[in-house]
């Protein structure tokens, strides 16, 4: 019996495909995720579990010390962040001229 690769690759590679290749989730949805209680506050143990990257900066986007951080906090924080580096990348244009 010879298989023919033409016809059995494309049926493997959607097998091995990653589940986030097809669908990328926004914030929102990760977000929804991984707020567990649905209450719109996410914790450091939720952030662990479904948005790593908050759980890394956890303490900075959590200002307030609230122990949780809402949607809104999140967005703040990253906004505040490419302000940051727009303002760096900025200056050092102008240190360039």
């Amino acid at each position: 019996m010879r298989i023919h690769l033409a016809l059995v690759l494309p049926a493997l590679l959607a097998v091995q495909a990653p589940a986030h290749a097809a669908h990328r989730m926004t914030m929102h949805q990760r977000f929804e995720q991984a707020n567990t209680t649905h209450d719109g506050h996410l914790t450091m143990d939720q952030a662990k579990l479904g948005m790593k990257s908050v759980a890394r900066h956890f303490d900075a986007i959590d200002k307030d010390h609230k122990g949780y951080v809402t949607e809104a906090d999140i967005h703040a924080y990253y906004k505040g962040l490419r302000a940051a580096r727009h303002h760096a990348a900025d200056a050092a244009s102008t240190a360039k001229s």
